[in-house]
């Protein structure tokens, strides 16, 4: 694990109340931002209906979040990365804010020395847009929008959902410098989870941010030690699946597929 992500609540108590990761390799991260179309839970979950409107609650220049400097020496007074996410929905005025509120952000996160990696999620109400055209629209959006940002304000890296292989190569063969990330998106089974990854990856991604996968996995540990492997090109996805298999009897957990159900591939 390379980054944790967490809200900024969460954050102050474990990077600076508990100072868990003053001697960590594993960097502390925060959300930053909190668009409407990921109210989801109980009473508002019409948000998700609605295109998505730009709002953040947390601010970066909270004591409880960060205090402007960098690296393990000074991890005790927050975190200085943050995750911003975007949905836009080729609708003019909601996108257009949508944009305006990310420059923002930029300029705020540039000013107070907060790196920043950007999450550009699938449209969630969007017009006049066929669902085979996603892959696109996403991709021109991302090179669009950073087309106007200079380097000290880009994110460091993306996160977005994998659209497949060819998505994917045409994105990171457009702009060599973008450092690609995939998110996870629901559960599914081990070899989706561990496919995704290796595919990915195969194709230009360089990072996997997989909250749920790894979240509802039985072993969340034993998981990560083969999303680490297949990152390293140590095994096949069908290999890491009957080892993951294997380690779970071996730990005396029952998995929640068996072996047959946990090989199907459900995400394409």
């Amino acid at each position: 694990v390379d980054i944790m992500l967490m809200s900024a609540s969460t954050n102050e108590v474990l990077t600076i109340n508990e100072r868990l990761f003053d001697n960590s390799s594993i960097t502390p991260a925060i959300r930053a931002n909190d668009t409407t179309d990921i109210w989801l839970a109980g009473r508002s979950e019409s948000y998700g209906k609605h295109p998505s409107l730009p709002f953040r609650t947390a601010r970066i220049d909270s004591p409880g979040i960060a205090m402007g400097e960098r690296g393990p020496v000074h991890r005790h007074r927050g975190a200085d990365l943050g995750l911003y996410s975007i949905t836009l929905n080729n609708r003019p005025v909601e996108d257009r804010d949508t944009l305006g509120a990310y420059r923002d952000f930029r300029a705020e996160a540039a000013e107070k020395h907060f790196r920043h990696f950007l999450e550009v999620f699938s449209p969630n109400a969007p017009v006049d847009l066929r669902q085979e055209d996603v892959p696109r629209f996403v991709n021109d959006s991302i090179a669009r929008l950073l087309a106007g940002v200079a380097a000290s304000e880009r994110p460091i890296f993306l996160k977005m959902p994998y659209y497949g292989p060819a998505s994917m190569g045409q994105l990171v063969s457009y702009d060599s410098s973008l450092v690609v990330g995939i998110l996870g998106g629901s559960a599914g089974t081990t070899h989706d989870a561990f496919h995704m990854l290796w595919e990915a990856k195969k194709y230009g991604a360089r990072a996997a941010l997989f909250g749920r996968k790894i979240n509802f996995a039985e072993h969340q540990l034993t998981f990560v030690r083969y999303l680490r492997a297949l990152a390293d090109d140590e095994l096949k996805p069908e290999e890491a699946v009957k080892s993951y298999h294997a380690d779970l009897t071996k730990l005396k957990i029952t998995p929640s597929r068996t072996l047959a159900k946990d090989m199907e591939l459900t995400y394409r």
